[in-house]
């Protein structure tokens, strides 16, 4: 067993918004490929990359999606962004490749999963239920019927990410919110989101059902409004490490001035959302930013380092 982990870098250039590979033996300590250089650039769109998601599919090989967007090419002068501008203009598609190995890729796709209607199309994942044997892809956008003023998370459903579903809203509050992380441990489905105010911090709900209605877990928030700036983490990615415990990442973001990027935090339990910031305990290269881990096979980890030496 090892780990993948694909990734961007938070820079004020547009080379950190691209497609970045690390890897880990035991999920801790992870080592970046390529010479710390892309993995994968865009050329299509806004010829930008974040919020990596990376699917192992059911079929063979792999799908890696991102968020169409560059924040670099929308600075001014003052390295300032107008984000309301963002949320009414930003990614109107996802970028995709294919890859059977993770070394050869297709060509870069723009996924038609939105609507007219979307102002952005913020941090995909995805969520294979094997029950149907189809893919939900979830993320986050505004939509013009409120001023592009309130995101919530929408979903579609694909079996092969070149036809979609009609976007439907997935999961939704009062308060806007951002960067779904969905996962099945047994038979209950967690969803972990942020909040971007009332309060601005990371949630974690859960289901015996996909589509819900999900539960909020009081002891969780409580939890993480102990941070220090609790609501400068978001991004949630997780994964379960060797020794069985349930790792949880969380994107401190801002790293290019705080340098930093993910923190990890550990349950003991897979299932139990009793986490613990545990950042002593990882070693990263460098501050990565919004991505996802997965796991890897033995083989699939030697010939990566191989290849991208």
């Amino acid at each position: 067993m090892a780990y993948l982990f694909v990734h961007f870098k938070e820079k004020i250039t547009p080379d950190g918004e691209q497609v970045y590979f690390a890897v880990s033996k035991d999920g801790l300590n992870f080592e970046q490929l390529n010479g710390g250089e892309p993995i994968l650039t865009s050329t299509m769109g806004e010829k930008g990359c974040r919020d990596i998601e990376i699917v192992r599919l059911h079929t063979g090989g792999f799908i890696i999606i991102t968020t169409d967007l560059s924040i670099a090419y929308r600075m001014d002068e003052n390295y300032q962004v107008n984000w309301k501008e963002v949320n009414s203009t930003g990614s109107k598609c996802f970028c995709a490749w294919r890859t059977p190995d993770l070394i050869n890729f297709s060509k870069q796709e723009l996924l038609p999963v939105g609507r007219e209607d979307f102002g952005c199309m913020w941090a995909p994942e995805v969520f294979f239920d094997e029950d149907t044997e189809e893919y939900l892809i979830h993320w986050g956008s505004t939509v013009k019927g409120n001023n592009f003023t309130h995101m919530i998370i929408f979903c579609s459903v694909t079996k092969d990410f070149k036809s979609f579903s009609e976007p439907v809203p997935f999961f939704a509050k009062d308060n806007e919110i951002l960067d779904s992380h969905l996962t099945k441990i047994g038979d209950t489905y967690h969803l972990f989101y942020k909040n971007s105010d009332h309060p601005p911090m990371n949630m974690h709900a859960y289901s015996k059902n996909l589509y819900g209605p999900y539960t909020h877990d009081e002891a969780f928030e409580k939890y993480m409004s102990t941070l220090e700036k609790p609501g400068a983490y978001e991004a949630p990615t997780s994964y379960i490490l060797p020794d069985g415990r349930w790792c949880l990442m969380l994107d401190f973001f801002g790293c290019e001035k705080e340098k930093m990027g993910y923190v990890p935090f550990i349950s003991d339990t897979p299932g139990d959302s009793n986490f613990k910031m545990c950042k002593e305990k990882f070693s990263f290269p460098y501050g990565f930013k919004h991505g996802k881990v997965i796991e890897i096979t033995d083989e699939e980890y030697t010939k990566l380092k191989e290849y991208y030496k």
